[in-house]
């Protein structure tokens, strides 16, 4: 069962994706989109993506793959983000890294290291590699990725210690479940009143469901329209979340509802 994730080897979702991979077959892709477009198509049979990190929110590229794609979503996994600075020597003119985790460290680059020049690259792993072929480049990674001729500069720099990251994920929409306990929806009501937002939201309240995140996002229909990702502490099992989806269903009847699955979160080192 092949798992694909953000390559190359060494990024954060690597590392989430080994936790769901039992038997070690991953491939990677260079973009979320690429992942969600192999497991759509057959090419893999799980995919590993970013959904959100406690500094810098959501990932917005992955907001908008699964509101385009038929997916389920079957696991959750939760990982700390601990980042390095990484290089063949205290000497470097360039630090390059994603830009997520070049954001997570802005303190510490501006505090010592204000001089040197910034670049986004594809993945924490890209800017090791860059760090590699490179001595005027300094990458941002996971300490372990300070291999061979690399050094580790500095540790634990992230601008707080609480720093994680979700992972969805994402699979067949056939393997889409009930049981869990989270949910995650995305709504798209074809709609634009006063109270609307309240309207979908209420639902869950009367219940006493827990919001756990609420996302809007443009629909690309036409400016002030938006898709909404709702994440809530309930499992699709329960008959309250059957209740207040069949409410909200109603209040989207002119656009959709995906009810993307129910899981269960799993934390990793």
């Amino acid at each position: 069962m092949q798992t694909v994730t953000l390559g190359p080897a060494g990024t954060y979702s690597h590392r989430a994706a080994l936790a769901v991979a039992d038997d070690g077959d991953i491939a990677f892709a260079e973009s979320v989109r690429g992942i969600v477009d192999a497991v759509a198509d057959g090419s893999a049979s799980r995919g590993v993506v970013p959904i959100e990190n406690s500094i810098e929110g959501s990932v917005t590229e992955t907001l908008d793959a699964l509101a385009d794609t038929d997916l389920a979503v079957v696991r959750e996994v939760v990982t700390p983000v601990k980042h390095a600075l990484i290089a063949q020597s205290g000497n470097f003119d360039t630090v390059a890294s994603h830009s997520q985790a070049l954001a997570q460290v802005r303190t510490f680059l501006d505090e010592n290291y204000p001089d040197a020049d910034r670049e986004a690259v594809a993945s924490t792993a890209r800017s090791v590699e860059l760090a590699r072929e490179d001595a005027t480049v300094a990458g941002i990674a996971h300490p372990d990725n300070a291999t061979g001729d690399l050094q580790l500069v500095a540790e634990d720099i992230q601008d707080r210690t609480s720093n994680s990251t979700r992972f969805f994920v994402v699979a067949p929409p056939e393997d889409r479940s009930d049981a869990g306990g989270k949910s995650s929806f995305v709504v798209y009501p074809n709609a634009n009143y006063p109270g609307l937002l309240l309207e979908l939201l209420e639902p869950f309240a009367d219940r006493d469901i827990n919001l756990s995140r609420v996302e809007s996002r443009p629909s690309g229909e036409r400016l002030g329209d938006y898709v909404f990702h709702v994440d809530v502490a309930a499992g699709l099992y329960e008959e309250r979340t059957q209740a207040a989806l069949e409410e909200i269903e109603a209040i989207a009847e002119d656009g959709w509802v995906h009810r993307l699955g129910s899981y269960d979160v799993e934390h990793v080192v």
